[in-house]
Parts: structure tokens; C-alpha cells; sequence
């Protein structure tokens, strides 16, 4: 989440007229995240995001990602629907975006997660991949393997900039990842993105997921991978919480299960994870206009996780 186009408050009021939502009262940008413009919007009734696409999302995916949380929303996951204007539309035009409206779900990020709302987070992504066993939909994954070597190759030497030598590692770990990826484990859709602040927690309790822009088609112990990788660390990238890494997968294992050749693969998936966000976050460190009301988060965060997993026994990983 981001602000990267700005709405007027006459154009916040004419969206909502649409909608049988009451009248605006305030409405908020949200700086957390890099992907879309998000704003924190109240009516006379309730609250709800407002979310403009912008940067990666294309608008052509937008019914995947749509029917995606209708499914998991009808099916008893926490999960935010876009709301239907009067005449039946999820995706409008605003300021020049699409746009949806999105109801609110209460919870709160957790920047620090203790090892129950780790295994509480586990269980529900096990619970969303059960759930998902069912869903027709499908959209190949752009920033999957194949996309990683492209993204590197556009950042170039300019990822020397962000730390000597850092060119060189990712070329050595795209390299080793090619060589050695498993293919042939089971695939669905997924989040693709389930960081602590993609989770809404109440206590102990997981009370809502959001930002499903990334969901796509990939393998599915990968989605556990990206999880694992995003929870078990410091926000810096140090510091391994072994306690909380073993509570998310015991949450997930409970939950859908985890297989023999799953468990093995883990600590290459995990290695595929760290590139994926180590290369996105050096493209965004690269490339973020200056203007914009973003945070950048810091690509060697990853590279720290990518070194700690390249060399830890496979068997701490998973509790």
C-alpha cells in the first residue's frame, strides 16, 4: 500500500454516490507498502479502503484477483471483498485509475509476531490453500523463477550501488536456483505475499487477510516459503526466531499438511523467496519517484535472510 496518485474530496464523494454507503466524512492516504495508492476512507456509515491500481497490478488481472477473494470470503475466510456499486460494478475509474472500493476488516499489523500468532497465521494460509482446492481461476506467476533472471538483468550493475558485490551474488544464486528448482511439486493459486503486514490479527486470532495482488499460480510449499521467510526474522533480516518459524509451519502442517518431498525442497523455496524479494525491493530502492508517499523497504533485509538460509541445516527451518 501506497499514495502514488492523489484524490480530490470531490472525487472521493462523486465514487461514493454509487454506493449505498453513506456520505464521506475524512478520508486518508496510507504510506505503508509499494505497490498501489490506498486510502483509509469514513462514511456516515463505515469504513473502507479505497484502493487505486497502479505499478504492477494490470488491470486485466483484476477479475482473477476479484473472483479470488469472492471465493475465499464465500467460503468463510477472512478476507475483504471490493463492494459492488449500484449497478453491480467492483472496478471503477478514479482519478484517472481503476479503482475499487474494499470493505474494512478490523486487526491490527503486527510488527513483532509472537510464536502463537505465527501458528495462527500458518493455519489460516493452510486453511486458505484448502479452500483454494476448488478455484477455477488461474494466472501464471510474473514474478516467478523465469522472472527473477529478467528483473536482475534490468537492475543490472546498478545493484552494486545498493552494496559492492551484490551483482554478483544474485547472478551466482539465480544461477544455483535454475539448476536446482523442483518443478514437480504440487501447484495452485496462492498469496504469494503473506508478510506480517498483509495479516490482521485480534490477540492470538487471525481476523483478516488482505493484499492479494501477487496471488497467482505457483507451487504451493513456496507460499509457505514466502510466509516463513517474511516471520521469522527481525525486520532487518537477522535475528532468526526459531520458536516462531516452528509455530507457523506446525499452524500450516495442521491445518493442509506438508509433504516428505515439500519438507526437503523447503530450504531452496526458501532461497527462491529471499531473491524474489530481495530483487523487487532493489528495482523499488532503484526506481521509486522521489515525490511519492512511499516507504522504501530495504532489498539487503533479503540478501541477510538468502545468506542464512544458503547455509542453515535444513532441520532448524521447520521445527
Amino acid at each position: 500500500m501506497a499514495v502514488y496518485t492523489h484524490v480530490s474530496a470531490e472525487e472521493m464523494e462523486q465514487l461514493l454516490a454509487r454506493y449505498d454507503v453513506g456520505t464521506l466524512v475524512s478520508a486518508k492516504g496510507i504510506a505503508e507498502g509499494v505497490e498501489n495508492s490506498n486510502f483509509l476512507v469514513d462514511t456516515t456509515a463505515s469504513r473502507f479502503i479505497l484502493t487505486l491500481y497502479e505499478k504492477r497490478v494490470e488491470v486485466g488481472d483484476l477479475p482473477f484477483f476479484l473472483a479470488l477473494l469472492d471465493h475465499l470470503a464465500d467460503r468463510g475466510l477472512p478476507v475483504p471483498r471490493a463492494l459492488k456499486d449500484s449497478d453491480g460494478i467492483q472496478v471503477q475509474q478514479v482519478a484517472g485509475r481503476s479503482a475499487c472500493l474494499i470493505e474494512f476488516l478490523p486487526g491490527v499489523s503486527v510488527s513483532h509476531p509472537t510464536p502463537a500468532q505465527a501458528r495462527a497465521t500458518g493455519a489460516a494460509l493452510g486453511a486458505m490453500h484448502a479452500a483454494l482446492g476448488d478455484f477455477a481461476g488461474s494466472r501464471p506467476n510474473s514474478l516467478g523463477l523465469p522472472g527473477w533472471r529478467a528483473l536482475a538483468t534490468r537492475c543490472g550493475a546498478d545493484l552494486d550501488a545498493i552494496t559492492p558485490g551484490l551483482c554478483t551474488r544474485v547472478a551466482d544464486e539465480l544461477d544455483y536456483l535454475e539448476q536446482h528448482w523442483p518443478h514437480t511439486l504440487p501447484s495452485s493459486v496462492i498469496h504469494a505475499d503473506l508478510f506480517p503486514d498483509n495479516v490482521l490479527m485480534l490477540g492470538d486470532e487471525v481476523a483478516g487477510i488482505i493484499d492479494f495482488y501477487f496471488a497467482c499460480t505457483e507451487l504451493r510449499a513456496w507460499d509457505l516459503a514466502v510466509t516463513h521467510a517474511a516471520w521469522s526474522f527481525e525486520n532487518d533480516g537477522t535475528g532468526f526466531d526459531r520458536a516462531r518459524a516452528a509455530a507457523l509451519v506446525a499452524g500450516y502442517d495442521a491445518a493442509f499438511g506438508l509433504s516428505d518431498a515439500e519438507r526437503a525442497a523447503f530450504p531452496l523455496l526458501a532461497r527462491g523467496a529471499c531473491l524474489r524479494f530481495l530483487l523487487t525491493r532493489a528495482w523499488d530502492w532503484l526506481n521509486t519517484p522521489a515525490g511519492a508517499l512511499v516507504t522504501r523497504k530495504d532489498p539487503l533485509a533479503y540478501l541477510r535472510r538468502l545468506d542464512f538460509y544458503a547455509a542453515a541445516d535444513p532441520r532448524e527451518l521447520l521445527g
